[in-house]
C-alpha cells in the first residue's frame, strides 16, 4: 500500500514537471469571488491583442469551455468581463559541446579529434494574459499569465492554446486561504 502511494506521487511530480507551460495569476485580495456567476467578453480589450483572428476565435472558444465547465453562464448582463492580450519573442538556445577524444581516455591527445559541436535552435515563446473585470465596476480583479513555446503548426495550435487557457484559468477563482 505504501509503494502504490509513493509510486502515484511520484507519478503526480512526473506528470507536473513536464508541463509546458508555466502560470502565475494575482487577484485583488479584498474580492469577494463567490457572487459572480455570469461572464462575457470584453471585445476592446480582445482587439487589443496582437495574434491573428483565427488565434483569437481559438482563446475565446478555449476561454469559453474552461468557464462553462466550472459553472459560469455566458450572459449580456455579466458579473465578469474577459479580456485577454499576449505577448511574444524569439528565443535562441546555443549548446556547445565537444565530441572528440582528450587525454585521459587512453588514446591521448589528438588536435583534429578534439572539436566542439555547436547546436542552435530557435523557438517563440509566447505569454498569454487573462483579465478579469467585475462588470458593474469596471475594475480588475483577477489576471492569469501562462507562458509556454508556440508552435506554428496549423494542426496542433488547437492544443496549444486549450492548454494554455486550462493551465491559466485552473487558479480562477481563487482560493482562499
Amino acid at each position: 500500500m505504501r509503494t502504490l502511494k509513493i509510486l502515484s506521487l511520484l507519478l503526480l511530480f512526473l506528470v507536473s514537471s513536464c508541463c509546458s507551460v508555466s502560470v502565475n495569476s494575482d487577484y485583488d485580495k479584498q474580492v469577494d469571488f463567490s457572487p459572480y456567476k455570469t461572464f462575457a467578453f470584453h471585445k476592446a480589450g480582445i482587439d487589443k491583442a496582437t495574434i491573428s483572428d483565427l488565434d483569437k476565435k481559438r482563446v475565446l472558444r478555449s476561454i469559453d469551455e474552461v468557464m462553462t465547465s466550472k459553472g459560469f453562464t455566458k450572459s449580456e448582463n455579466p458579473d465578469l468581463l474577459i479580456a485577454f492580450f499576449t505577448k511574444e519573442k524569439e528565443q535562441v538556445n546555443v549548446s556547445q559541446y565537444n565530441a572528440g577524444w582528450g587525454y585521459g581516455w587512453g588514446y591521448g591527445w589528438n588536435p583534429y579529434l578534439w572539436g566542439g559541436n555547436t547546436s542552435v535552435s530557435r523557438y517563440t515563446e509566447g505569454t498569454l494574459y487573462i483579465d478579469i473585470i467585475d462588470a458593474k465596476k469596471k475594475e480588475l480583479i483577477w489576471q492569469g499569465e501562462g507562458q509556454g513555446a508556440l508552435t506554428k503548426d496549423t494542426n496542433k495550435k488547437d492544443e496549444v492554446i486549450k492548454e494554455f487557457v486550462s493551465k491559466i484559468l485552473e487558479q480562477y477563482p481563487p482560493q482562499k486561504k
